[in-house]
C-alpha cells in the first residue's frame, strides 16, 4: 500500500463529539444474537448475487406496461411510482444511480446485510397518459411488497442499536470501499416483515445506495464512474492506529467510529465472495464484463490494503 504523508488521528472515547453530533465509537451495551439479527446475519457461503434477496419470483417483467402514478424529481435521480398489470406498485429509478444500487444492494445482501428486492430493467414501457406507450431508459426498479412495510421513522448512523459493534462497523467500511458517497441518515429505514423474511422480522437497512462506485465528495460526485473509482484512494495514510480514508463525502465524522481491526474485519468479510459471486453482481446492474472486471480488480485491492492492516489483538476481540 502507498499512502499520502498525511494522517488523522482516530478517536477512540466512547463518544466523540464531530461535526456538530455526537458519534458513539464503543456499545452501550451488549447486543443480543436476535437484535444482531436485525441488521445482519450470517450469509453462509454462496449467495447468488444476480437475483438477489427477491430471487427470480420477485423481478419485475420486463415485457410488461408500467402505469405512471407519480413522479419525484426532488432528487439526484428521477424516480417513478407505477403499477404493473397485476396491481403491483414498484419505485423506478432512472439516471446513472440506477445501476450502482443494484450492485451494492447485492454485495452487502450477498455480506449478510438486509436489503429488500431489487432489479434492473435496461428498458422499459410507461404508460403516462392516453396513447401509446413510451419507451423508457434503463431504471432501477424495487416492488412495494406488502410482507415489507417501511416505517417513517430512519436510524441514524452515528446513534443506534448497534453503535460500537463490528458488524455496524463493518458496514460502514464496505460502504467506503464501494465509494459509497452519501451517508446521511434519510438514506437508512426501518422495515417491519412479515412471516420473518431472512432471518428476522424487523430490518434496519441501508436503502438508497446509488451514489457509489465513482468518486466521493461533497457536492455532486460523480457516481457510477470507473475511472474515479480506481483513482480514490481507500486509505490515505496510516499512523499507528490512526487511519486517514480516501473519502471525500460528506458526514466525515462517522469516520471517527473506524479502527484498523473494523476495517480488517470488513475486509474478510468482502473477501468470501468469489469473483464469480461480485461478477453476477455487476450483471445483475447491467455492467459489461470488462467493466465489471476492472471494478472487481479495485475491490481486490482495497480488500488487500485491509487484510494487510497491521492490528492491536486486543482490538479483535
Amino acid at each position: 500500500m502507498r499512502y499520502a504523508s498525511s494522517a488523522v488521528l482516530l478517536l477512540a472515547s466512547a463518544a466523540v463529539a464531530c461535526g456538530g453530533r455526537t458519534v458513539v465509537v464503543v456499545p452501550r451495551a451488549p447486543v443480543s444474537a436476535a437484535a444482531m439479527a436485525e441488521l445482519r446475519v450470517d450469509p453462509g457461503r454462496g449467495r447468488d448475487l444476480f437475483w438477489g434477496v427477491g430471487g427470480r419470483e420477485y423481478a419485475p417483467p420486463a415485457d410488461a406496461v408500467y402505469t405512471l402514478k407519480g413522479k419525484d424529481e426532488a432528487g439526484f435521480s428521477v424516480s417513478y411510482d407505477v403499477v404493473d398489470p397485476d396491481g403491483l406498485e414498484w419505485s423506478a429509478k432512472v439516471g446513472p444511480e440506477a445501476q450502482t444500487e443494484v450492485v451494492v444492494s447485492r454485495i452487502l445482501w450477498g455480506l449478510g446485510y438486509h436489503q429488500p428486492p431489487i432489479y434492473y430493467l435496461p428498458s422499459w414501457r410507461l404508460q403516462s397518459g392516453e396513447g401509446t406507450p413510451t419507451l423508457a431508459s434503463e431504471a432501477r426498479f424495487r416492488p412495494k411488497l406488502p410482507q415489507l412495510e417501511r416505517l417513517e421513522e430512519v436510524w441514524s448512523w452515528a446513534d443506534n442499536p448497534y453503535s460500537g459493534t463490528r458488524e455496524l462497523k463493518g458496514l460502514l467500511v464496505m460502504l467506503l470501499m464501494l465509494n459509497s458517497t452519501d451517508l446521511k441518515d434519510s438514506n437508512n429505514s426501518i422495515y417491519r416483515v412479515r412471516d420473518r423474511w431472512n432471518g428476522a422480522s424487523t430490518w434496519y437497512v441501508v436503502r438508497d445506495l446509488g451514489a457509489a462506485l465513482g468518486e466521493t465528495g461533497t457536492l455532486f460526485p460523480r457516481r457510477n464512474w470507473l475511472d474515479g473509482f480506481e483513482r480514490e484512494p481507500f486509505i490515505a495514510a496510516l499512523d499507528g492506529g490512526a487511519i486517514a480514508f480516501g473519502y471525500g463525502g460528506s458526514h466525515r465524522e462517522l469516520l471517527a467510529m473506524i479502527g484498523p481491526a473494523d476495517v480488517r474485519w470488513a475486509a474478510q468479510q468482502l473477501a468470501r465472495l468469489d469473483d464469480r459471486q461480485l461478477h453476477e453482481a455487476f450483471r445483475a446492474g447491467n455492467y459489461s464484463p470488462d467493466a465489471a472486471g476492472r471494478f472487481i480488480r479495485r475491490i481486490r485491492e482495497k480488500i488487500a490494503d485491509g487484510l494487510a492492516l497491521r492490528v492491536d489483538r486486543r482490538e479483535e476481540d
